[in-house]
């Protein structure tokens, strides 16, 4: 991904308004190179998270909310970007505003991620899910295309009635 700095950053968000991306908490320390998206967890709120993709020609960035963590160790669920399965209490079902009126009027749309919001990591072998992983015959550049196809599917679904 290519490095933005904090005011584009801000400015990507689609579904919030200015003042409430003003007041988001951006992460430190971005290593740029190693990242398909920026995905991240606000420290000052844990009930919200951040992604910000490129999507066609422009970057878009989503604000949304975490659902309370499943206490469960002995099941697993598989993240709906990278197909990482993790212990189901790695997993966290997040929402976005939809964009505009709709979104306004409190309708949303929702996806199962990895918590830490970390694809990108798993993907390459950089972090390691608690689980074992399936075997997967496809090679690393086809998983991560098949992942920013997942994510644009998810931003064109929030971007939908833009």
């Amino acid at each position: 991904m290519q490095p933005l700095d904090p005011a584009e950053i801000r400015a990507s968000f689609v579904n919030c308004s200015r003042g409430e991306a003003k007041s988001v908490t951006l992460p430190s320390d971005i290593s740029w190179e190693k990242r398909d998206f920026l995905g991240w967890r606000d420290v000052k709120a844990p009930g919200r998270a951040y992604l910000v993709v490129p999507h066609g020609d422009e970057v878009i960035g989503l604000s949304l909310r975490a659902a309370p963590p499943l206490k469960s160790r002995s099941r697993s669920n598989m993240c709906a970007f990278c197909s990482t399965t993790h212990p189901v209490a790695d997993i966290t079902l997040f929402t976005a505003r939809l964009a505009g009126k709709p979104g306004r009027d409190g309708n949303t749309v929702g996806t199962y991620l990895c918590s830490d919001l970390e694809c990108s990591a798993y993907l390459r072998g950089d972090l390691r899910p608690a689980v074992p992983q399936p075997k997967e015959s496809l090679s690393e550049e086809e998983r991560v295309e098949r992942m920013g196809e997942k994510i644009g599917r998810f931003v064109a679904r929030v971007l939908e009635t833009r």
